[in-house]
């Protein structure tokens, strides 16, 4: 009966024994990676995270703390994580704009950092490049080929912002006063929103 175990490269968390973790990456204390993972040199991965199966990170791929990276997902050179990042079944990032099988561009790759908090949806596509501001909120099946603001609600393809969403995950009325929470924001912009309290 397979299992999860601990490595004693990684004190404090839990790997799947048919997952893979190369020698130089780092995984923090109460991460936990499930079965069919494949994590590759110069990784880090914080505290806390939450790895589901057939995951792939790296090389030199940096996860913050408390990230849940659901079944199906990549992530490659040039994406970085910020604490409390959600990322869907079978999300996809893009690390270069204009691929092709016969030409090398591992030299083109490009940063593509999510803000802490962001959510993006199943099936979502992130082209690399591009930044997701923090609590943004991508639905599932966006496809995001800008830059996202903070807490903004994208949608459709190419994703277009349709709304906001307040740090706890609970669309925005006019009023902006989140329902869960009761946290305020005030609307700077029609491409800025602030808490306000």
């Amino acid at each position: 009966m397979s299992q999860m175990r601990e490595d004693p490269r990684f004190p404090g968390a839990l790997i799947h024994e048919s997952s893979y973790v190369d020698d130089g990456a780092v995984i923090g204390r109460g991460t936990k990676i499930w079965h069919f993972c494949h994590i590759l040199p110069g990784t880090v991965i914080g505290e806390n995270c939450s790895i589901g199966q057939n995951v792939m990170i790296g090389p030199n791929v940096k996860l913050g703390n408390g990230c849940k990276i659901q079944n199906n997902v990549s992530l490659y050179a040039g994406v970085e994580l910020a604490d409390d990042v959600f990322c869907g079944p079978s999300c996809v990032f893009t690390n270069v704009n204009n691929p092709r099988a016969g030409v090398s561009r591992k030299d083109e790759f490009r940063l593509t950092p999510i803000g802490r908090g962001a959510s993006i949806g199943a099936n979502a596509t992130i082209v690399c490049g591009h930044s997701l501001g923090e609590f943004s909120f991508i639905g599932a099946g966006a496809v995001v080929t800008k830059d996202v603001a903070p807490f903004a609600l994208m949608a459709g393809n190419p994703a277009r912002r349709i709304g906001w969403m307040s740090r706890q995950g609970e669309r925005l009325k006019a009023d902006l006063v989140c329902p869960r929470s009761g946290e305020r924001y005030r609307e700077l912009s029609p491409s800025q929103l602030e808490l306000i309290g």
